[in-house]
């Protein structure tokens, strides 16, 4: 009967020491709207720990203190290496912070801004600066062509 009470603690004790949120090895750079998103994940972050502090911490629940104490420490590290890098008002080229319209080969056209690794969210039209895409693109001018894929794209605007 003690080993299995023995084990339940041990599960316990295993879903609260969950592992650090990765941190990217790209420098972190963000956005105006980017950074404001960073504070308020921060800001949440540190509700989320002072909850699970006033609810009895570890002793109540293990994993909520651990997760709490997680995404404090991954929030804390993105803040405290942010770059606001903001783009040129009119850009030529392919740039951080802005958008690039470009054509596939079978007619698409696709649009999307390109953003810190924290903000991406290509479903909403954004992604990261970091991404094969991006990566591809940046640098850019309108009617240059680059590999993608396997496939070519030809940029056709820049905002």
């Amino acid at each position: 009967m003690a080993v299995a009470f023995t084990r339940e603690e041990d599960y316990e004790s295993q879903a609260a020491n969950l592992p650090d949120r990765p941190i990217s090895p790209h420098p972190n750079l963000v956005t105006a709207s980017g950074l404001a998103a960073i504070e308020v994940e921060l800001a949440l972050a540190r509700a989320a720990y002072a909850a699970a502090q006033s609810q009895g911490g570890i002793s109540a629940d293990r994993t909520a203190m651990a997760r709490a104490t997680r995404d404090l420490r991954y929030w804390s590290a993105r803040r405290a290496n942010a770059q606001l890098t903001e783009p040129a008002a009119n850009p030529d080229k392919v740039q951080f912070g802005g958008v690039v319209e470009f054509e596939r080969e079978d007619g698409r056209r696709q649009a999307f801004r390109i953003v810190g690794e924290d903000e991406a969210d290509p479903v909403q039209g954004s992604v990261s600066y970091a991404s094969p895409l991006a990566r591809a693109l940046l640098g850019k001018a309108v009617g240059d062509t680059a590999l993608l894929n396997g496939a070519e794209v030809e940029v056709t605007a820049i905002r």
